[in-house]
């Protein structure tokens, strides 16, 4: 009887952890990039532990009729970032490497999604 429970037991915790919802993996590390602000000057902004797999649209730069892209972008986070030249993950793409990636103040970008 003890044998049965415990199977039972067994069986249930089981099958709970199945059901359980697993993290979001996330890249560690912070992305950083360089864009113009509402005075003309260079701003820095910072994406620290972004989510792997989303597409994120960079909030400063985020609608091309009223903002200059985002340029100089540095990844120091734990996997590759691909920059987009337009919001949503569209438009031409680089790909930076992970930890030492980076780019120039002629590469402009929109949004980044990270791999692994």
């Amino acid at each position: 009887m003890r044998l049965r429970n415990a199977a039972v037991a067994a069986f249930g915790a089981f099958t709970l952890a199945l059901t359980l919802p697993t993290s979001a993996s996330a890249a560690t590390g912070e992305f950083r990039y360089s864009y113009v602000g509402l005075d003309g000057g260079p701003q820095q902004a910072a994406l620290v532990d972004p989510a792997d797999w989303e597409c994120i649209t960079l909030p400063e730069v985020a609608d091309p009729n009223a903002s200059e892209p985002a340029f100089s972008p540095r990844n120091r986070t734990d996997r590759p970032a691909t920059v987009f030249t337009e919001p949503g993950c569209e438009g031409a793409h680089f790909t930076l490497r992970a930890y030492t990636g980076y780019g120039s103040e002629r590469l402009k970008l929109r949004s980044v999604v990270f791999t692994d």
